[in-house]
């Protein structure tokens, strides 16, 4: 009995669908559809314009933030002091074989990355001796670093030397020479790059 109403239910369902789909749709309905279906897609779009706007925004965001990042990282980079822990012995201004090593990276680095850098080696003296003397021996220090870089493929004409000598506002150590003073017999690299774009 109950399959038998269930089958009747059924025919009867598919006989009103069936006779629907022969019969003409109001234009009324149609119109009234069709206007749903407009606004659903207007929500929509309108949804889509504002995750779109929003996106805008944020990479506007972003990219503001990144280029005062960059922006602060070239400020740094513009300028770089370079510890490389070249020391001298006393009263002495020959490159160590120790130090060789750290030289031969610093300048493959800046060959293969930054060829237009200027390199400014700075020699320094402990306070040993007369202030003219230490500048002159300042001066040999940072020239033999300068001809250890120039000989390890740095330009020449992108490597000076200056000397410092035996500035006490530059000393690692105020005032401490001969073994104590091995900090203050130094050299100082300093990296100025060009300015990007």
């Amino acid at each position: 009995m109950r399959s038998t109403l269930f089958r009747t239910a059924l025919v009867a369902t598919c006989a009103l669908g069936l006779g629907a789909c022969t019969s003409y749709v109001k234009k009324e309905d149609f119109d009234r559809v069709v206007g749903e279906l407009r606004s659903e897609d207007a929500r929509l779009q309108a949804g889509i314009d504002a995750n779109k706007a929003a996106l805008a925004s944020l990479r506007q965001t972003m990219e503001q933030r990144l280029a005062a990042h960059e922006a602060r990282l070239q400020e740094l980079a513009g300028r770089l002091h370079v510890d490389m822990n070249v020391h001298f012995a006393y009263d002495d201004a020959t490159v160590r074989e120790a130090d060789k090593p750290a030289l031969d990276s610093f300048a493959k680095v800046l060959r293969e990355h930054h060829p237009e850098a200027m390199v400014t080696v700075e020699g320094f003296t402990d306070a040993a001796g007369s202030a003219s003397y230490n500048k002159r021996l300042g001066q040999k220090r940072a020239e033999a670093v300068r001809e250890y870089l120039i000989a390890a493929g740095l330009s020449a004409d992108r490597v000076r030397a200056v000397s410092y000598g035996e500035a006490r506002e530059r000393q690692l150590a105020p005032g401490a020479w001969g073994e104590a003073g091995l900090s203050n017999r130094r050299v100082t690299l300093v990296v100025d790059l060009p300015p990007t774009g």
